[in-house]
């Protein structure tokens, strides 16, 4: 079944470059395109896409404010940001409005394919080459603001251990090397920690592990 995507951006020539990308994607397709926050919302309603590409440097209607108009009145959608910008902040400010990925405009069709496959299913993407500065980030404002005690949500110890492993990017298999563990026991760890955690993604272990402060900057 073909996923259907918006385009927003202002700049026509970005729009024709993503689209081209797009193509040498299968089973996805551009159904619509936008150049502003108020054509955006009225293509959502008329189009019904399936994930929204947005830019967050349009002239009249930032992006953040584009995406702040769509959550309030179609809080279900789907938008992975298409930016130049590295700004940590600016990055961790669109993922708290609603956003479900960022990824750079510099990407490449393989890179832009891994992250549209993650919303299809449900989870989040962030692209590789400013997750290490996003997560700091996100640690930072996490001491800063949390309380020290960290919340474990009834994970055991060697849970928490392997879901600390998890988040610093670390593979099955080297998890499995690192502690003495067959492959096996790691990814039946893996995937108890995510059945009690409710989250199926590692973005949103991520996000956790930041958020109850089972990681630190220091990890």
């Amino acid at each position: 079944m073909t996923c259907n995507l918006l385009l927003v951006d202002d700049h026509s020539l970005i729009r024709a470059g993503v689209r081209a990308l797009v193509l040498e994607i299968p089973g996805y397709a551009v159904i619509g395109e936008a150049s502003d926050g108020a054509q955006l919302l009225e293509a959502v309603e008329r189009l019904d896409p399936d994930i929204i590409l947005l830019d967050l440097s349009m002239r009249d209607t930032g992006g953040l404010d584009a995406l702040r108009q769509l959550q309030a009145v179609r809080p279900q959608s789907k938008v992975l940001i298409l930016s130049m910008h590295t700004d940590p902040q600016l990055i961790m400010q669109a993922l708290e409005i609603g956003a479900h990925g960022y990824l750079l405009k510099d990407t490449t069709a393989t890179e832009l394919a891994q992250a549209l496959e993650a919303l299809r299913n449900n989870e989040r993407y962030l692209s590789p080459a400013i997750a290490h500065t996003v997560i700091n980030q996100a640690l930072t404002q996490a001491q800063r603001h949390s309380p020290a005690q960290a919340q474990t949500h009834n994970l055991t110890g060697r849970q928490l251990e392997i879901l600390r492993l998890i988040v610093r990017g670390k593979s099955t298999r080297e998890i499995a090397n690192g502690l003495g563990l067959s492959i096996k026991t790691v990814e039946t760890h893996r995937a108890q920690i995510m059945k009690r955690l409710q989250i199926f993604d590692v973005a949103g272990l991520v996000l956790f592990a930041v958020r109850e402060r089972i990681i630190s900057l220091d990890d």
